[in-house]
């Protein structure tokens, strides 16, 4: 009996050992990174926190790029890269997620769109506004044009999830309840679970979106919104405006994973955007492509 109580003890104290060594290389390495990947853009106030808003390039219409679940707006890297030239070109993180504050409430998708309008209108940012959505950010971009619809000149969505899809959302949900617990412990970070998601990106927004995908601050957020996935759907389909013109893409992206890593699909993308752009400063026209 003693020497089971003994092996017991061994295994408790290594366990320990193995998770404050966790615990200890996590905080080391979050410490590392907020000194080397600082916010690009702005941190603006949206009523009692601060939401990050990155814009640049020159000329009209500004396009306004919303993400993916669970990443940010390190995520357009290749895109805002490609769209430079174009056009006026501004990416964001919602409350919670990469550089933004939390603030003192939960996520709530008619909120996250009501904040974007408060974050644009004090950024200064001229509307109207060419609005691109990918995936949970494509319902959002839909949620936005419909409520503010001055303010949106053009449509791009992106992997538009449609009511009742077919992706286990319930079973990503729960996996994604753990992510900060993985991330305080290190094991995240160790196993490159979700980092490895990256890869592709240029070099400083890959960093960044590495950092925060081991970030338990921002991975609690995350599964905050896909805890919301329906809710947030079911507000993108509210009805638009029949003038509106709306450009529908499919590139094949999945709930959770970096949108548009690899250059040359991105390069598609942005050429898609930016001939909206273009369309945009030709005057308004009868929409070539409508929601289905």
């Amino acid at each position: 009996m003693s020497g089971i109580r003994r092996t017991f003890f061994v295994v408790v104290a290594a366990v320990m050992f193995a998770v404050l060594a966790g615990a200890t290389y996590q905080g080391v390495a979050t410490a590392l990174e907020r000194r080397t990947n600082p916010h690009p853009g702005r941190l603006l106030d949206v009523g009692g926190h601060q939401l990050h808003l990155s814009c640049v390039g020159e000329g009209q219409p500004t396009v306004v790029l919303q993400a993916p679940a669970v990443v940010m707006s390190a995520a357009w890297g290749w895109v805002q890269r490609d769209l430079t030239p174009v056009t006026r070109v501004c990416s964001y993180d919602r409350s919670g997620l990469g550089w933004s504050e939390a603030g003192d409430s939960g996520y709530d998708p008619s909120r996250a769109v009501d904040e974007l309008r408060v974050l644009l209108d004090r950024s200064g940012e001229k509307r109207p506004f060419v609005m691109v959505g990918h995936e949970l950010g494509a319902s959002l971009a839909v949620a936005y044009a419909s409520r503010y619809r001055a303010d949106v000149a053009a449509l791009v969505l992106i992997d538009r999830p449609a009511q009742g899809g077919s992706f286990d959302r319930a079973a990503d949900v729960r996996l994604s309840e753990s992510w900060p617990w993985l991330a305080r412990t290190g094991l995240l970070r160790a196993s490159r679970l979700l980092s490895r998601r990256v890869e592709g990106l240029p070099e400083s927004s890959a960093a960044a979106l590495s950092a925060f995908l081991n970030r338990p601050d921002h991975l609690t957020r995350a599964a905050d919104e896909l805890s919301k996935w329906d809710e947030t759907v079911t507000l993108g389909a509210s009805p638009l405006d029949a003038s509106l013109r709306v450009e529908q893409l499919q590139v094949g992206g999945s709930a959770g994973a970096a949108p548009l890593n690899e250059a040359a699909e991105a390069k598609k993308v942005a050429a898609a955007i930016a001939n909206v752009v273009t369309t945009v400063r030709r005057g308004p026209r009868n929409p070539t492509s409508r929601e289905p």
